[in-house]
């Protein structure tokens, strides 16, 4: 009898994360017909069972680094970082997705499997080191949100979104392919960390062949879609404002921390000798970002919609750190990645909650007087706003420090502009956050409206953003650490 070859053992415990979701997936999508329409709820909670069996593989994983199938995947501290990050963002939104459903009539198993196929692309995103590995999870997870966004089908904001959402994103897609291709064509390979070996053959006088310059802003498009910043953040309010409120919860966070992986090794990485190119087009696009989604959120009574617009605002935010070209600029974009999906996820939950069956409670004067009748709710909605807003003792302000401080430590004049820039628009930003916590506490509460009282998974899901909010904010330390960790096994190639 053959004995099962080590190495191939050892890939599969490198994919054990995406192995369990998608099982998990498949499994949901079996015993779904086998289930009574009364106690479908429970594969919700089979689907969260599944995320924590996934971050109990990442554990398992950590014990196998390296490269797996010919190096299209590497397992490191930076993608076991972002694989906790995402598949903790799934968790969050499906535990906020039980009682959503039940009350919209849509509790359905496949629900659940596209989160969790969602997630496994996300993890791929975050481990990969081939380009087209990075586009084959980058589709698993944009085909399975695009399903996730137009779930409410009797809804046609609902399917509205889910239109934009499938055809502008099929757009960047093919911009993402192409710019792949032309990065081939002028490095001979795709996978990630040999790029630069590749393109050292091919340049001339040490200049980059323009065809890898072209592909590079190519791959931007794409994935300049997917973390929407600017210009490609038109898409956003609209699809954020007609998904189903937990899948927009899951969409403005889990993509935007894998995509934003990806882009950490591909700019460091495939391209970090050419950081005084796109250092410009990081620059650029990190003040439009900012500027768009703080001064379009400013005039917004829809607190959904404002909510999306802060959610492009806070990528600019990333982009300032993005910008340093530094293992401590990597470290500042996986913290704050951590701290965002915390306390994004939580006010998108919160705004669930409230939004009552239809969504049809999501004006801000829907908020008013939250604080005499739900004061617990209102306080995690507050901590959510105000740790978005970047308070101390949140992990929102040491996000936002550890950003500017990665940025400012690079000391030339165009970056010092750059924090000087995200510093004046959080200030904007405060205006924004402010007025809804200013409807809660100092409006008198409509008479016509009671919000129902929170249920238990919800409970669970607002208490574990809270109390992570609350963590990063007071004791940093350790996340920070494992951070630059995870930094630091970019190092070597930057």
């Amino acid at each position: 009898m053959t004995p099962f070859p080590a190495d191939q053992f050892a890939n599969l415990h490198r994919l054990a994360p995406e192995i369990v979701l998608c099982l998990f997936g498949l499994a949901l999508m079996v015993v779904d017909p086998f289930i009574a329409a009364a106690r479908k709820r429970v594969l919700g909670w089979i689907g969260f069972i599944g995320t924590l069996a996934a971050l109990a593989a990442v554990h398992l994983a950590v014990h196998f680094p390296g490269h797996s199938y010919s190096g299209l995947i590497v397992v490191d501290s930076f993608s076991v970082f972002v694989h906790i990050v995402v598949i903790v963002a799934a968790a969050l939104a499906i535990l906020g997705s039980l009682d959503y459903l039940e009350q919209e009539g849509l509790q359905r198993g496949e629900y659940y499997a596209l989160v969790l196929f969602a997630a496994a692309g996300m993890g791929i995103l975050a481990g990969a080191n081939e380009l087209v590995t990075a586009f084959i999870g980058l589709e698993m997870s944009s085909i399975s949100t695009y399903v996730l966004v137009g779930f409410r089908r009797r809804s046609l904001l609902s399917n509205e979104a889910s239109m934009k959402y499938f055809l502008l994103g099929s757009f960047a897609t093919a911009f993402f392919l192409y710019g792949i291709a032309m990065v081939y064509g002028a490095a001979g390979t795709t996978l990630i960390d040999k790029i630069p070996a590749g393109l050292m053959q091919h340049s001339v006088a040490g200049h980059l062949p323009a065809l890898a310059l072209l592909g590079l802003g190519l791959i931007f498009v794409g994935l300049g879609f997917k973390v929407v910043v600017a210009p490609f953040q038109i898409y956003g309010p609209d699809v954020y404002e007609g998904a189903p409120t937990p899948v927009t919860a899951l969409l403005a966070s889990a993509p935007k921390a894998a995509t934003f992986a990806l882009m950490v090794r591909v700019f460091y990485v495939s391209f970090g000798s050419s950081s005084d190119i796109w250092f410009w087009a990081i620059w650029v696009s990190a003040i439009l970002t900012m500027f768009i989604g703080n001064l379009a959120a400013l005039v917004q009574t829809n607190v959904k919609r404002m909510l999306a617009y802060s959610s492009i605002a806070h990528a600019g935010y990333i982009l300032v750190a993005f910008a340093a070209s530094t293992p401590a600029g990597v470290a500042a974009v996986l913290f704050y990645l951590a701290a965002y999906v915390l306390m994004k996820v939580g006010a998108f939950l919160v705004v669930t909650h409230l939004g009552q069956q239809g969504e049809k409670r999501l004006a801000i004067q829907d908020y008013a007087g939250l604080g005499l009748k739900q004061p617990v709710l209102a306080a995690c909605f507050s901590l959510f706003l105000l740790s978005l807003l970047g308070l101390p003792a949140t992990a929102g302000f040491f996000g936002k420090l550890f950003a500017f401080q990665s940025a400012l430590g690079v000391g030339s004049r165009p970056i010092i502009w750059l924090v000087i820039i995200a510093a004046i628009n959080s200030v904007i930003g405060a205006y924004y956050y402010l007025r809804v916590m200013i409807a809660m506490y100092f409006s008198e509460p409509s008479a016509e409206y009671t919000p129902s009282l929170v249920p238990p998974a919800l409970v669970f899901a607002l208490f574990i953003a809270a109390a992570g909010t609350l963590y990063l904010g007071i004791l940093p330390g350790r996340v920070l650490d494992f951070a630059k960790a995870a930094a630091d096994s970019l190092t070597q190639t930057f």
